[in-house]
């Protein structure tokens, strides 16, 4: 049976299905009767006087029927002063009970004001006759449970150290030489959710209503080394400034939406609000820590000396004392921790792949679940971007949610954009993931501009880059710091069990991790459990463990065990990252209609690791779209523009003048093939030497960023409709020179190799065919520019659909092209008076010249002007047909990507994807640099020999890796959260 009795544990309360009842026998005299808890798997917490002289201990527990059911237990620990005890349940006894990881742990606190209190024991004046028992029977006795509630104070038992419960006292005083509390003794005493106490004695001379408790708080006073071992064995804070104090400081009601918040206000950032938690909530379905079960991340107040005053975080009055405020808890509490503290700033540390990740998506989406109206916004932005010295805090964070929600680019009159207006009103919570992310070098300068701000945030970041600021520029004021804990056996053997294929031996519930956990309890020192307990004390190892053994063929995690195999912790690190990719790209299929493309490993691996030898090359952990083949030389990159463009141009030149030439001269079918040839190669070359080189200017190295803007016919803002006049001016300056150059080719060119149609006009033609062409350049893109509105507030920001924007934006270009040239042209040839060859005056010559001239336009120009100047047009070029052409890619890139999302290989934040595990792509670039080779792109760069990717790993800490992504300039390379480290010696040189 089940001591627990299946029971849902209360993580932060009694939970009566983890209540026990101590019964003793001795050497002499009767046995004992008392209460206690069970505080872990494996450990239950009472009193030392109830196991006192026991030759056995029993152990009973309630089961989910209302029974109960006994195991048996043995002391291990116990102080006769503190009167407190430590029983482990044996183990053959437990071995059909619950897991260890299916008991959470306990919360322990002191107290420093009268608090409510709990506590549920089994005293004496709860016997009851037993239902079975008759009156020709022996009777049978039996104690049933009392919940005692009430309050208890520090300030009485003072000298004792004890606390004082004062509860409602029993009606009934059988016999007054005995205390009707008798068998309380060892019940844990509740408050808030935390045990402060354990029910030691009761004083007849106090009443029936009072009884004595021993106080945690007073625990510490033991010698350190029991300390260490009680703490070792329950789960107790290894010193007394991290034990939580009670009460807790109430956190100040949600703010109410301010009188003054203007509509645009409230809606975008309810908006806003919508979005970010759809966003999160997509990816947490893709989170692999928490299914089928959660893994056990935990946190506490760090003993670094990183933090402000504990007066200045709790905002006291001069004076005052503040005590230490109690931080201790798991991810379901963070933001219940977070609204603890009065200032709402919280620093958050862990290594590489420790949490932080899961622990900031969790902390946005309870946030987000809670919020009121009015309340700010948890928006995750990733630190790495940011330069402090030449970008301030609000320009930065104005910058990225402009790129990942495009809808807040719109203007919001003096404000500037409706991101710029939520951050004055102060409805954006920064929740800053990566400060150890921020290049080298300018950690300090980052800190310092964070103390020159008071609003709240909450950032991440690993200890070591934090510590060396906060030492040489001071801490970040009034920001408490709490830090996440590693891993144990306890903390994840269930969630490595309930991931993995079952075993069922002799009836038995088993998994293939059994006998792993076994070894890593019971020899943690042998040499391959010491490996596998280092490399699993990260969150992030734990779950590629289980995705590569979850029943994959020809893998068994006793191998993780094999220090022959795997001779070091760095070894099992490489094997699992090795393993990742196949194991989640597994070719066997799923099944009719899953949706899901099958797609071989060792190509998803090829492609995969172009991707993480891109972002190496730019040196961020996002990967953009709009950025793909950028690390392309700007020569070739021109190159691939220019071919593109010339194709374009040159084949609907040459296909147009087919029919004109046939209907419109006298010449047979070999003269308009000839000339249909010749222009088409003539005007192809000189269309893509035209865009190739103003692809290269317009790009000057770097991205095109992609268009976040909608066209319609009203709408437009006056900040977009004053680019029309620039525009127009532009297009009309362009089409006078390109127009010109054509007139030049074909008299210089194409005339004199016999290709001559006599529809050139002549003089009168060659002036007016360069004005035609350049005032209807300059119309289109003026009209472009009046049709330009921001993208409305309803619009998605994922990766897909802002591509798909821009795809609209090209096609409806290209379109207005065919219009703007095309309509003019066949309405002048079909009203001149004149015949045209064998095409009379009408409308049929109107259309034929109408669409001649418009497909060319519409391919020509619109393409052409797409290619070069847009990121769609960009990405088309690169990374819809020369990658895939090449191998580097697949055909469907985005098919690929959203798959890769799917599988738990990427995530998705705002616009850009990003590696799920930054020390992932780090593995993958290094075993593909050898297939891609990369030369300088010409996009800004620079090096930086102190950068993180350069410094040594922390002695005894394995590596994830982290990264930077900033630029010299100012600009924004993107967003990231959480990751690894770049790996030892993987410096990359200045780009120019």
């Amino acid at each position: 049976m089940n001591p627990a009795g299946g029971r849902a544990a209360e993580p932060d309360g009694l939970d009566a299905g983890r209540v026990v009842q101590v019964l003793t026998t001795r050497r002499a005299g009767p046995g004992r009767r008392g209460s206690g808890y069970r505080v872990s798997g494996h450990a239950v917490l009472t009193a030392a006087h109830v196991v006192s002289d026991a030759v056995s201990v029993r152990l009973r527990f309630f089961t989910e029927d209302g029974g109960t059911t006994e195991l048996s237990g043995e002391p291990v620990w116990a102080d006769a002063a503190m009167d407190i005890a430590v029983l482990r349940i044996a183990r053959e006894a437990s071995a059909g009970g619950p897991g260890a990881a299916e008991v959470p742990p306990v919360r322990f606190a002191g107290i420093t004001r009268p608090v409510e209190c709990e506590a549920l024991g089994f005293p004496r004046f709860r016997l009851r006759l037993g239902n079975a028992s008759t009156d020709h029977d022996d009777p049978t006795w039996y104690r049933d449970s009392h919940h005692a509630r009430g309050t208890t104070t520090p300030l009485s038992y003072l000298r004792a150290g004890s606390l004082e419960i004062s509860v409602e006292p029993p009606e009934y005083d059988p016999e007054p030489g005995r205390s009707p509390w008798e068998g309380m003794s060892g019940a844990a005493v509740w408050s808030g959710g935390y045990v402060i106490g354990v029910v030691s004695e009761h004083h007849r001379f106090d009443g029936l209503g009072r009884f004595a408790a021993s106080q945690v708080k007073r625990w510490y006073r033991l010698a350190p080394d029991r300390i260490s071992a009680l703490s070792d064995l329950i789960g107790l804070p290894a010193d007394a400034d991290r034990l939580t104090q009670l009460p807790l400081l109430s956190p100040p009601r949600p703010e109410a939406p301010g009188p003054d918040d203007a509509p645009e206000v409230q809606e975008s950032a309810g908006k806003l609000a919508r979005e970010v938690y759809e966003q999160w909530r997509r990816e947490g379905r893709w989170q692999p820590v928490g299914d089928p079960s959660p893994l056990a991340v935990r946190f506490g107040c760090t003993e670094r000396n990183v933090f402000d005053h504990w007066a200045n975080i709790r905002r006291a009055p001069f004076g005052t004392v503040a005590e230490p405020l109690p931080l201790d808890g798991r991810l379901d509490r963070i933001v219940e921790v977070y609204e603890s503290i009065p200032s709402r700033r919280l620093v958050v540390l862990g290594e590489a792949g420790s949490g932080k990740t899961v622990l900031t998506l969790r902390f946005v989406l309870d946030r987000l679940r809670a919020r009121a109206a009015g309340d700010r916004v948890p928006v995750v932005f990733g630190l790495g971007s940011w330069d402090p010295v030449t970008t301030s805090l609000d320009d930065w964070l104005c910058g990225q949610l402009v790129r990942d929600y495009p809808f807040l680019d719109a203007p919001a009159g003096q404000r500037g954009n409706l991101a710029g207006l939520l951050l004055d009103e102060d409805k954006i919570l920064p929740v800053l993931d990566g400060f150890d992310e921020i290049a080298g070098g300018l950690h300090g300068a980052a800190l310092r501009a964070l103390n020159r701000t008071t609003m709240p945030l909450l950032l991440t970041t690993r200890p070591a880059e934090y510590s060396r600021a906060v030492e040489d520029n001071g801490v970040l004021t009034e920001a408490a710091v709490i830090e996440l804990a590693d891993l144990t056996v306890d903390d994840y053997a269930d969630y490595l069990h309930r991931g993995s294929r079952p075993v069922r031996d002799g009836g038995e519930d088993s998994t293939a991790w059994k006998p792993v956990l076994a070894r890593l309890r019971e020899e943690p020192d042998s040499a391959g459990a010491a490996n596998l307990v280092k490399v699993f004390a990260t969150p992030l190892m734990v779950a590629l463990a289980r995705t590569v053994y979850r029943g994959t063929p020809g893998h068994q995690p006793s191998d993780l065990l094999d220090v022959e195999k795997f001779a070091s912790p760095e070894a099992l690190q490489e094997h699992l990252l090795a393993a990742f990719i196949p194991a989640v790209y597994d070719p066997t299929p799923t099944g009719r209609g899953t949706g899901r493309r099958r797609r071989h490993p060792e190509r998803a691996q090829r492609w995969l690791g172009y991707l993480a030898a891109h972002l190496h090359e730019l040196d961020t952990r996002d990967l953009a779209w709009w950025e793909l083949g950028t690390t392309m030389r700007l020569s070739s990159r021109m190159l691939v523009v220019g071919f593109l463009a010339a194709l374009a141009f040159g084949v609907t030149t040459g296909i147009g003048n087919l029919p004109v030439d046939l209907l419109a001269t006298e010449h047979g079918l070999g003269f308009a093939l000839g000339r249909g040839l010749t222009v088409g190669l003539l005007h192809g070359l000189l269309a893509g030497l035209v865009f190739g080189f103003v692809y290269g200017f317009v790009s000057g190295g770097a991205p095109r960023e992609p268009s976040r803007v909608r066209l319609q016919i009203f709408g437009g803002t006056r900040q977009t409709r004053a680019k029309f006049l620039p525009r127009s001016l532009l297009g009309l300056g362009f089409g006078l020179l390109f127009a010109l150059a054509l007139v030049l080719m074909d008299r210089c060119l194409v005339a004199p190799l016999g290709f001559d149609d006599g529809l050139d006009g002549g003089l009168l033609g060659a002036i007016l065919f360069p004005l035609e062409l350049g005032l209807g350049v300059g119309l289109v893109l003026g009209i472009m520019a009046w049709l330009e509105a921001p993208i409305e507030i309803g619009s998605a920001v994922s990766a897909s659909e802002l591509l798909s924007t821009n795809r609209k934006n090209v096609l409806f270009h290209m379109f207005v092209w065919m219009l703007v040239i095309g309509l003019p042209a066949g309405l002048g040839f079909g009203l001149l008076s004149d015949p045209v060859g064998v095409l009379m005056p009408g409308p049929v010559r109107g259309l034929l010249a109408g669409l001649v001239f418009g497909i060319e336009a519409a391919f020509g120009g619109g393409l052409g002007y797409g290619l070069s100047f847009t990121a769609w047009g960009q990405w088309v070029a690169l990374s819809r047909i020369w990658l895939p052409l090449t191998g580097r890619l697949p055909w469907a890139v985005i098919a690929f990507l959203d798959d890769a999302h799917r599988r738990g290989v990427l995530r998705q934040a705002g616009a850009v994807y990003q590696f799920r595990h930054a020390r992932l792509q780090d593995h993958l670039t290094q075993v593909s640099q050898p297939h891609h080779a990369f030369r300088p792109s010409g996009s800004p760069g620079r090096a930086d020999p102190d950068r993180p990717g350069n410094r040594p790993r922390p002695e005894g800490r394995l590596d994830s890796g982290n990264t930077r992504h900033s630029r010299p300039d100012g600009t924004c390379s993107g967003t990231t959260h959480g990751g690894a480290n770049w790996l030892p010696g993987a410096g990359r040189e200045s780009r120019g």
